[in-house]
């Protein structure tokens, strides 16, 4: 049930009183009950109950207790002395017609009429006020603030309440009052149910149980999201390329890639990203940071990903199948690299030379022998390569490591090639081939000397 009371100012009734005698003598019962109204300095209370949540707007710009703690503990009291005024003024109320609906608008706006009593009106004496103005000046309190609109409450007091409540409920995000405070952190907010939400990040409550697996959250809205999971539901459309996603956060950051929008900017140099976890890990190239460490072997990366990669090679875990053959990767950009061999696709070109490639890697190395870039340097001797593959094994030549061994004699080799060519000794394979003559050869150098004989060929001068 709705309850709604309003009782005028001590001030205002202090006139009143000098004014009006005779209708003081002949009500004492109703005044003594007003003046104690003014007394305890209460103009309105609003309170109503929706899903067992007590919602007390107090109007701005009128007494009340300063904080919401000290307003929980007064309201009870409160309460019971209305009902027993309320008792008090049954008698007055069979003999006449007043109304105590005051608007909180009007309220808020200083005004203090009471609809249908002209006598309790201070600002026009003997003028009957009209309960539709009173309506629209309710609903006009936000208009002269914002340009929001609440709709026009019916006749019912339960609605007039209601949409009281959101009007109070909204002036109060122009007022920048927050009432609600959290007593373990010092949180506040305009709202109490937002104030019930907070809480549970200390309780840890997660009320919101998925009946699919085990997941349950503290927000309604967590949950629904997870729901999608269930679903397969994406609600959300961009309109430019029909991208659908489960998440409206995901969708705004993916509209950056029309725009080509990005908001987050490096402040050590001109690097600019459209999402801020982007920009975060940028910032490590900077920094050096690393926060991400390998358990197992101390390997620390700055990406997290990065590490879940890592770890795979430690679980062995090759998550990644390929549907055409028994082939399986630990990351899916070597999958997808795999997969070209089937297809046989190319899509990396050389500008240069039409050379193409299956990884993208592969092209860049294949640009230094048209730029002569040699990156790779030698610290011992000063030898410089291309390619990073190179300088590792050139390096052996000074460590004198072999990593390389046969497992058939006490053969070991600085390159697993040279383990390859060596391993033929002990099978007999003769892999290279002469389409001249069918001379068989178990090394390719050989054979391109052995080209020679058909060709004519005499290179060395």
């Amino acid at each position: 049930m709705a309850g709604f009371m309003c009782l005028p100012p001590s001030k205002e009734l202090h006139a009143e009183q000098t004014a009006n005698e005779t209708l003081i003598n002949e009500e004492p019962t109703g005044d003594t009950g007003r003046q104690q109204d003014g007394q305890e300095n209460v103009l309105c209370q609003e309170t109503y109950t929706e899903d067992q949540e007590t919602y007390d707007y107090q109007p701005t710009g009128h007494p009340w207790n300063e904080t919401y703690n000290s307003w929980e503990q007064t309201s009870d009291t409160g309460r019971q002395q209305e009902e027993e005024r309320d008792k008090t003024r049954g008698v007055r109320a069979e003999t006449e017609e007043p109304s105590c609906e005051v608007s909180t608008a009007n309220l808020c706006a200083g005004n203090s009429r009471h609809p249908g009593n002209e006598m309790y009106d201070t600002r026009h004496p003997g003028k009957e006020s009209d309960s539709m103005e009173t309506q629209t000046t309710d609903m006009g309190l936000q208009q002269e603030t914002c340009d929001v609109n609440f709709p026009q409450p019916d006749n019912t007091s339960t609605s007039q309440v209601q949409e009281r409540g959101k009007v109070g409920r909204h002036v109060v995000k122009h007022t920048g009052e927050k009432p609600y405070m959290c007593g373990e952190c010092g949180y506040r907010t305009a709202e109490r149910s937002n104030l019930s939400v907070h809480m549970r990040t200390h309780t840890g409550e997660k009320p919101y149980k998925c009946d699919q697996c085990d997941y349950s959250a503290a927000h309604k809205s967590h949950l629904n999201r997870h729901l999608r999971k269930h679903t397969g539901e994406k609600p959300y459309m961009c309109g430019e390329c029909g991208y659908r996603t489960a998440q409206r956060c995901t969708l705004s950051l993916h509209m950056k890639t029309h725009t080509g929008e990005k908001p987050y900017k490096c402040d050590q140099c001109e690097y600019a990203a459209a999402h801020k976890s982007n920009l975060d890990k940028h910032l490590r190239k900077h920094t050096g940071e690393k926060p991400y460490m390998c358990g197992e072997c101390g390997f620390r990366t700055t990406h997290k990903e990065s590490l879940s990669r890592h770890m795979r090679t430690h679980t062995g875990e090759k998550p990644y199948k390929c549907d055409q053959c028994d082939y399986s990767a630990a990351q899916k950009s070597t999958l997808d690299q795999h997969l070209r061999k089937h297809t046989g696709e190319k899509p990396y070109t050389c500008g240069e030379c039409g050379y193409r490639s299956v990884q993208k890697s592969d092209l860049s190395k294949h640009m230094r022998t048209h730029t002569g870039e040699k990156p790779y340097k030698c610290g011992e001797c000063g030898y410089r390569t291309a390619y990073k593959s190179d300088l590792s094994r050139h390096m052996r030549t000074h460590s004198g490591e072999k990593p390389y061994m046969c497992g058939q004699c006490d053969y070991s080799a600085t390159e697993k090639s040279h383990l390859d060519r060596h391993l033929r000794k002990h099978t007999g394979e003769k892999p290279y081939m002469c389409g001249e003559c069918g001379y068989r050869t178990t090394q390719k150098s050989v054979l391109s000397r052995h080209m020679r004989t058909h060709s004519g060929e005499k290179p060395y001068k």
